[in-house]
């Protein structure tokens, strides 16, 4: 994902240091029932859309956002399909960053699904049988996203 201005502003004060940070993914379904996945550039990995919500955006107005930016589809939220705080990450450049990650259950209103920005190099919708390999964190949220099970998340109460 490409890095905000305002984190970049940031990482001029503080450095390489932990950033705790909001992010948004969605699992995006056509009216066929497939979902849409990105062939990730800094990767070379099939996931979902992922983002950063800028400050003062909502994580829902966040997502929408994304969804056009990296596909040129258009999509409006339908639910929260998890919530999870994940582990940090060190990117190559030594930057670390730990995400709460707010996954939604989106629906494709509009677009053609193509690689509208230099954060995917693929772009395509793919039915539940024809995934590619994914990582667990997508498989999860397409599973959650496929359930109507209510929102995950994950609590430390009662360890």
């Amino acid at each position: 994902m490409a890095t905000p201005d305002f984190i970049r502003e940031l990482r001029t004060g503080v450095g390489r240091q932990l950033l705790f940070l909001p992010g948004t993914s969605a699992v995006v379904f056509d009216d066929e029932g497939r979902v849409l996945l990105v062939r990730r550039a800094d990767t070379g990995h099939w996931s979902i859309v992922g983002g950063i919500p800028e400050p003062g955006e909502q994580p829902a107005d966040a997502v929408v956002r994304e969804v056009y930016e990296e596909t040129a589809v258009r999509a409006v939220p339908e639910r929260l399909v998890l919530v999870q705080t994940l582990a940090p990450v060190r990117y190559p450049n030594g930057d670390v960053c730990q995400f709460v990650d707010m996954s939604f259950r989106c629906r494709a209103v509009g677009g053609r699904a193509r690689v509208n920005d230099e954060e995917s190099l693929e772009v395509g919708w793919f039915g539940p049988d024809e995934l590619p390999p994914l990582e667990e964190f997508a498989l999860t949220r397409i599973e959650r996203a496929g359930s109507d099970g209510p929102t995950w998340f994950q609590t430390t109460a009662g360890e």
